[in-house]
């Protein structure tokens, strides 16, 4: 079982990186050195998957590849795969991002890069590739394939594209990967480029002591590689269009509840097989993380069944999930399961019950604590250790915006009731509440340690515009703030003397057998 430990939430795109985006290069390791000075251990990110609808972490086109934006054109640079002049046009301050300008002006340099690197790599270079191609082709040829053709028919979803296509006829994608091989070649670079820098990254944490924790959403996108390459896994119509998708009902968030559109798993065809597409990827988060959050876990106790047609969430039932087998095969597979249970929201006995059984810690936002009396199981007097204790999510408003914005006036109340005057803030009240809780970790937003207002919050959920672009500024990380987060760890004896690796995750070839 886990020690007593905190860290910070923050996704490498938040990063002051060179280029319109946050990235994986020197910001990161600036954002690691703070990590250590204020004593943190854990860092936990949103999916690293490419973004499709929306440039949603939550709406990837694949549950295994890497998000291309998030490569460092610096690094590539420094490696020799792109000139550094080539770089002077990118945006150098840390504003929002801006996705239509990075599918502008960044995308085509990654593909410039990725050709010049086929073309002069080293023999050594030129054989790690080979070797990352042939250990991960078991996703990477369908999603190299996928992008290369959801680009050519401009995006359009794969059910649209020619019948031969979607239906994955052998000759029509044997003729595809013929016409489109240099493309595919470049994909696959991309995807090589960014799983060596993010091993780099990885293993810089394990040296300093950090554990990374990933982030697996229970549902996978429609248009994505993973339901074009295994349709029979899914729920779907006769003309491949989703039957029922995903969502949930009404809740705090959304008085229509929310309507995600991810289709369904035939969760029959998954058992009968094994689970062994869910145990490729578990495998896959385990490895190039070191714990893993599983968004929406009650899905897997009961899940919210929408017919496709309907408009809102409203119309929808509860269906059974595949329970605790599925927690057992993944133990058999997989061993220990350093996991946390996303368990927000409608939360059932049946949930928690399933929760405690597998032996995983659930979530406690303390934002959610100060409206009724029901809602109290979210303020720290009332946390167990094996709980993992948040100010925020990605999905709230930041601490601060939620005080001074989006709190009503008996929450306000509340939480002064609570905490009292909170004379450097109420944000600093709620990360000592957290920090000082019995829950074995702790995880704060980084806009809660920085103290930022609404403005700085990362998602609305049932906003689809105008979401996942918040960044940081590089002198906004400052050692004072250092300073006073380690004290406050520290006292909460959550501060780690070991600085040895001390993860789960394996950083060496991330493949799975």
């Amino acid at each position: 079982m886990h020690e007593r430990a905190s860290g910070i939430l923050v996704h490498p795109s938040c990063f002051p990186s060179r280029g319109g985006i946050g990235d994986l290069g020197p910001a990161a390791y600036d954002f690691l050195d703070f990590l250590s000075a204020s004593k943190q251990t854990l860092w936990q990110i949103l999916p690293l998957g490419p973004a499709g609808y929306g440039n949603s972490p939550y709406s990837c086109t694949s549950a295994f590849a890497g998000n291309p934006l998030l490569i460092s054109l610096e690094r590539l640079a420094e490696h020799g795969w792109i000139d550094k002049d080539q770089l002077q046009s990118l945006p150098s301050g840390s504003g929002p991002v801006d996705f239509g300008r990075l599918d502008r002006e960044k995308i085509p340099l990654l593909q410039q890069a990725a050709a010049n690197f086929l073309g002069n790599a080293n023999a050594t270079d030129r054989e790690r590739f080979e070797k990352f191609c042939w250990l991960n082709g078991w996703w990477l040829e369908d999603y190299v394939l996928f992008e290369t053709l959801r680009r050519h028919f401009d995006a359009h979803s794969w059910n649209e594209w020619p019948r031969e296509l979607a239906e994955r006829n052998p000759e029509a994608l044997e003729k595809a990967r013929r016409d489109f091989a240099d493309e595919l070649a470049q994909s696959r670079a991309i995807q090589f480029a960014f799983y060596e820098q993010w091993r780099a990254l990885h293993q810089d944490c394990k040296r300093r002591g950090i554990e990374i924790i990933g982030d697996v959403a229970i549902f996978v996108s429609y248009d994505s590689a993973d339901v074009w390459a295994h349709p029979d896994l899914f729920r779907l119509k006769s003309d491949l269009s989703p039957e029922v998708i995903a969502g949930v009902p009404p809740d705090y968030f959304s008085k229509t509840g929310q309507r995600w559109g991810n289709p369904l798993y035939r969760w029959d065809v998954l058992r009968q097989q094994g689970y062994e597409w869910w145990m490729q990827r578990m495998r896959w988060a385990l490895q190039t993380c070191d714990m893993v959050r599983i968004d929406h876990f009650r899905g897997f106790e009961s899940y919210w069944e929408i017919p496709a047609d309907e408009e809102t969430a409203i119309n929808g039932r509860w269906i059974k999930g595949p329970g605790e087998e599925f927690f057992q095969v993944l133990r058999d597979t997989c061993g220990d399961l350093p996991l946390i249970a996303e368990d927000l929201g409608l939360i059932t006995e049946e949930v928690v019950a399933l929760r405690e059984r597998i032996g995983v810690p659930g979530m406690r936002v303390i934002q959610f604590g100060f409206g009724d009396k029901g809602a109290h199981m979210y303020l720290p007097h009332k946390y167990v250790e094996n709980t993992v204790a948040y100010t925020g999510t990605h999905d709230n408003d930041t601490s601060v915006g939620w005080w001074n914005n989006s709190s009503r006036p008996e929450e306000r109340e509340a939480a002064i009731a609570y905490f009292g005057d909170a004379p450097d803030g109420m944000h600093w009240a709620m990360i000592r509440a957290a920090e000082t809780s019995v829950a074995r970790l702790c995880i704060i937003q980084l806009q809660d340690v920085l103290g930022l207002d609404s403005d700085c919050r990362m998602n609305i959920p049932s906003h689809p515009e105008g979401n996942w672009t918040w960044r940081y500024k590089p002198e906004q990380l400052t050692r004072e703030l250092a300073q006073k987060l380690a004290a406050i760890t520290e006292i909460a004896d959550r501060a780690s003397s070991n600085t040895a690796e001390q993860s789960h995750g394996k950083t060496g070839e991330y493949f799975s057998a």
